[in-house]
């Protein structure tokens, strides 16, 4: 006889659903700058180009709860000229239950952002409208072909690592 009792919190019963609850959301990091101003302000002929980057982090806190930051980055003129750079580290504390241990990371890393996107997408709006220009609206993202690429370059890394 077997006994169907377990201490894992991350392993999944049987019939039993993940269940996933947001405890807390907050901005771990957020810098402004407007190196040009009041020249940066004046309207231009040509809108500059914008440069946005994103990154997503996980980090496990207990075994159910994990911190999970989206860290969104824009530049925007060239490397000569400058109008603005903004950069903000979001974060929200993510509680995973009765989930299959090999499932934690894909859905923190894919799932996770997604939760937070739309409030530091709003942040970032904000901030870039706080400091004299239209309101920076970046698309929606597609983190699933963010966490795939980060995993093929992980792959890389690891086999390059393993020839040297």
């Amino acid at each position: 006889m077997s006994d169907s009792t377990t201490t894992d919190p991350a392993a999944t019963q049987e019939g039993q659903q993940p269940s996933v609850r947001v405890l807390a959301q907050y901005v771990k990091d957020l810098s402004f700058e407007n190196p040009r101003a009041p020249m940066s302000l004046q309207k231009g002929d040509q809108q500059p180009p914008i440069n946005i980057g994103v990154n997503v982090g996980a980090k496990g806190l207990t075994p159910t709860d994990f911190e999970v930051t989206i860290t969104l980055e824009a530049k925007a003129g060239g490397d000569d000229a400058i109008n603005f750079e903004v950069e903000l580290a979001y974060a929200g504390i993510i509680r995973v239950s009765d989930m299959k241990p090999e499932h934690v990371q894909p859905f923190l890393l894919i799932e996770g952002p997604r939760l937070l996107f739309p409030f530091a997408r709003q942040i970032l709006a904000d901030a870039v409208r706080n400091g004299g220009f239209p309101p920076l609206m970046i698309d929606p993202i597609d983190f699933v072909a963010l966490y795939r690429r980060n995993m093929e370059e992980a792959q890389k890394r690891q086999q390059g690592e393993a020839t040297n």
